[in-house]
């Protein structure tokens, strides 16, 4: 093979050798920018996202409300109750039969709606219910926080005996794998 031959297949070798590195760096680029171009995407999204919330907000606050029905709790009902709950079924292992808890309910309303605020002995909330009250009975729901690792899903259902005395039934459900019931009796509180 001549001198000149074999000069010339390493020069073409080494420029296909250098083209081929060339492609892969473009290629390296070209996915960097694609990916800068993702990330920037995502962000316009929530952004937008956010505006279009923020347009909606405004609007219903602009717009005139001619009824606005506050929701309140019967004077029988509102304020401050002293609470016993006994469980009386479970096959939960953080229940057993016969466990008991003495607390402070609270029967509040605002411009949002009806609530039960369960305070313990140290004034601390304990958990804040959503409640819907009609002419069958009060029922209260709590659901544990979405990112929270244990899910605990808590509903009462009580009955108004006198406005004195409030009893029914607190089912506690945790993971959708166990239940607890207990019975609860709420008295007018003397505070």
């Amino acid at each position: 093979m001549p001198k000149s031959t074999t000069f010339s297949l390493i020069i073409v070798s080494c420029i296909l050798s250098w083209s081929c590195q060339k492609n892969d760096q473009r290629e390296q680029q070209l996915a960097q920018r694609e990916e800068i171009i993702s990330q920037k995407e995502q962000e316009f999204a929530l952004k937008e996202a956010d505006y279009y919330s923020l347009l909606k907000m405004r609007d219903s606050l602009l717009t005139k409300k001619d009824t606005l029905i506050i929701q309140q709790w019967p004077a029988n009902i509102a304020g401050v109750w002293s609470g016993k709950s006994v469980c009386r079924e479970s096959n939960c292992s953080e229940y057993v039969i016969g466990d008991q808890r003495a607390n402070q309910w609270e029967f509040i309303s605002d411009s949002t709606g009806l609530y039960t605020r369960v305070v313990d002995k140290n004034n601390k909330i304990v958990r804040v219910y959503n409640a819907r009250f009609d002419s069958t009975g009060i029922n209260l729901q709590f659901g544990s926080d979405s990112s929270a690792s244990k899910k605990v899903n808590l509903s009462v259902d009580l009955n108004p005996l006198t406005s004195e005395v409030l009893k029914g039934i607190q089912t506690v459900n945790i993971n959708q794998s166990c239940t607890a019931k207990f019975f609860v009796e709420l008295t007018r509180s003397t505070q």
